[in-house]
């Protein structure tokens, strides 16, 4: 049996996408969304989407990280999907529902409302999620914010010096955070603009995170640093987030379809 894919990606965060709307696929294991993802041994990607019939919305989308584990939305993911769409759509994710729609810089998308307290990142224990009292080296008081999946956000005066392969994987895995967390090291350019890496929670440094860009843009203007409207510039290239009147989070950008291809799980050891 071979499976049909396409390999897509947003700002150089890239995805394996699989359509099991007209295609039957193997049962989604860990095993076999890592083997799809090694860059090494399978087709390779940070994150692998399967795509599936939905009954809330017009289409539901699956993520799953490069170490295999299942996370509840992918901005960047949710943006290809869009274009592969080709038109607004709603699209049914672990995170909530979400809306995608084409924009004239690329696809838009609807994040939901961003969610602070406690219980909602999930923190293990109370805490203020504005200013939290806690520290990795010389990363201390970071922002808290899940906007379909949860994020820690520090800033900081130069986001390039910060040893992120060293303190990401601390940080991601870090008793605090008992469904580990994406780490963000975040630099205030002025009231308009954010540069910003990413250490995401089973995939590493991507060149790209859009609920990082969404997350790190809603703790910025919580703490007055940036407007409702913000650039957010990644190792990728940027992405415009606003926070409406509505409480809502929007996301706009590029998406890319790179190419389309078919596998043997076999070949790859995903079955």
């Amino acid at each position: 049996m071979r499976i049909g894919f396409i390999k897509m990606h947003g700002l150089g965060n890239d995805f394996v996408v699989l359509d099991g709307r007209d295609q039957a696929l193997p049962p989604l294991t860990p095993g076999f969304a890592s083997a799809v993802a090694d860059r090494h041994t399978g087709i390779g990607c940070d994150q692998m989407v399967v795509l599936e019939p939905s009954h809330q919305a017009d289409i539901r989308a699956r993520f799953f990280n490069h170490d295999g584990s299942e996370v509840q939305s992918c901005g960047n993911a949710s943006r290809a999907i869009g274009l592969l769409l080709g038109k607004a759509a709603m699209i049914e994710t672990l995170g909530g529902v979400i809306a995608v729609s084409p924009d004239s810089a690329g696809i838009a998308v609807d994040m939901g409302k961003p969610r602070f307290e406690w219980n909602e990142i999930p923190l293990a224990y109370a805490m203020d999620s504005y200013a939290m009292p806690v520290a990795w080296e010389n990363l201390d008081s970071p922002t808290a914010v899940n906007v379909g999946n949860p994020h820690v956000i520090f800033f900081v005066p130069d986001c390039a010096a910060v040893d992120l392969h060293r303190l990401g994987p601390e940080i991601e895995n870090d008793p605090l955070f008992p469904e580990r967390i994406n780490v963000n090291v975040a630099q205030p350019v002025s009231r308009e603009h954010i540069r910003l890496r990413v250490w995401e929670r089973g995939a590493g440094e991507t060149r790209a995170c859009g609920t990082g860009a969404c997350a790190t843009a809603i703790g910025a203007m919580r703490r007055g640093l940036a407007e409702r409207k913000v650039r957010v510039s990644l190792p990728g290239g940027d992405l415009m987030i606003e926070w409406t009147q509505e409480d809502r989070i929007l996301m706009t950008g590029p998406a890319t379809q790179s190419f389309r291809g078919s596998f043997d799980p076999v070949a790859i050891g995903a079955a």
